[in-house]
């Protein structure tokens, strides 16, 4: 990609406290997608970040289960819910973006997962796949055709928002060595890898766009 373009929009998705090395959730090496993104971010005229933002109270978080630990699975409603440890709880230092990430070109933050009651991986749809976030209409809106993705971590939330964003028609970027995994179970990540180029999501590396 030469030059900015408008449109293209870098989607930085929850790079924050708690997915990093001594957070809450810790995605191994999580911290090392920073400097990348930091670097490619003046490519772009459109930068969205996301942030978990949950309510101590969510219903994702294994503590509001009794009897149940992180990474066991329930379903709540019909939907299949993996339990995690409390993270990026709002307002907490753990749901701050990274210190040494650079907010400064976000033109959007979207925050997900304030509901008490449903979890939301993708940037784009509530986990009922119904309850929209109001970012493809952000972008329909600016005229962005394609998407590229980065942050954390690579096999849930920055799968779940390139999935969506293929479907919904962008041409659809996924910034390799921008990406960290959680890899749960192993192995989950390269699945994840599979099923995104399959879709027709487009693995790339950060040099490619500088």
């Amino acid at each position: 990609m030469n030059g900015k373009t408008s449109e293209a929009a870098l989607l930085v998705i929850d790079v924050q406290n708690d997915f990093c090395p001594g957070g809450r959730l810790p995605v191994r090496e999580g911290d090392r997608v920073v400097p990348v993104i930091n670097r490619i971010m003046g490519a772009f005229s459109h930068v969205v970040a996301t942030q978990d933002w949950h309510p101590e109270d969510h219903i994702s978080f294994a503590s509001n289960h009794e009897g149940k630990r992180p990474f066991d699975t329930i379903a709540v409603h019909g939907i299949e819910q993996i339990l995690w440890p409390d993270h990026c709880v709002k307002g907490t230092e753990g749901a701050d973006f990274h210190p040494a990430l650079d907010s400064d070109p976000f033109r959007l933050i979207l925050r997900k997962g304030t509901n008490s009651l449903l979890d939301s991986y993708s940037a784009f749809f509530e986990n009922d796949r119904k309850t929209s976030t109001g970012l493809f209409f952000y972008m329909k809106g600016l005229d962005i055709h394609r998407v590229y993705l980065c942050g954390l971590a690579a096999d849930v939330c920055v799968y779940y928002s390139a999935m969506d964003a293929v479907h919904a028609g962008f041409d659809t970027f996924f910034i390799f060595d921008a990406t960290r995994g959680v890899d749960v179970p192993e192995g989950n990540v390269e699945k994840k890898m599979h099923e995104m180029e399959k879709a027709g999501v487009i693995i790339i590396d950060s040099s490619d766009i500088m």
